[in-house]
């Protein structure tokens, strides 16, 4: 099998649980106070845009990331994984408390166990980790910054949003639980 092929079957394999992840997790105003503040169109239309770019930047400009170095669709994959199996643990360990949208649910409580730990948006951190593996399967440099920077950027508004609205929510708890854990990578942010 090659391994083109098998970055294919990855990335759609990847791109269609996500699509479907946020259509079942969508929490809905009866479901929830909605505090999303278009965080998630935005999000979405950031990561199609910039993988749009991307693309094009990949097929119009020479491969120049590392001389274009074909082992680099093998780093690539292991980062893409990497990140899908850290986002993954993440949402599997809240449970049902996971939305797609930024809400607040009536019974919901701060999870500190797992992954939460350590870091107050490990399913961030793994999106991101994922979004790098994919710009580093551009193989030019121009081409993996046009693809990440503008998606994290759109990640820091969504943990923005995020945040206050955990803020409001819990208060004292949350502002207890931010001073001991980071945001997006441990000990760092």
């Amino acid at each position: 099998m090659d391994i083109t092929f098998l970055w294919k079957v990855l990335v759609y394999g990847w791109a269609t649980c996500e699509t479907l992840l946020a259509i079942a997790t969508r929490t809905r105003r009866g479901g929830g106070v909605v505090k999303d503040r278009g965080s998630l169109i935005l999000l979405w239309v950031t990561i199609f845009l910039a993988i749009f770019a991307a693309e094009n930047i990949h097929h119009s400009m020479p491969s120049n990331m590392f001389g274009g170095a074909h082992w680099l669709i093998l780093v690539s994959m292991i980062v893409l994984l990497a990140g899908i199996g850290l986002r993954a643990t993440a949402i599997l360990s809240l449970g049902k408390a996971f939305s797609s949208n930024v809400a607040i649910r009536s019974n919901q409580k701060i999870y500190r166990g797992g992954l939460y730990r350590y870091l107050r948006h490990p399913a961030y951190t793994g999106s991101l980790l994922a979004f790098l593996g994919l710009g580093i399967e551009e193989r030019n440099w121009i081409g993996c910054c046009v693809l990440v920077i503008p998606i994290t950027a759109a990640f820091l508004y969504r943990i923005h949003v995020e945040e206050i609205a955990l803020n409001e929510a819990f208060g004292a708890e949350y502002a207890d639980y931010s001073r001991q854990t980071k945001r997006l990578i441990p000990g760092i942010y």
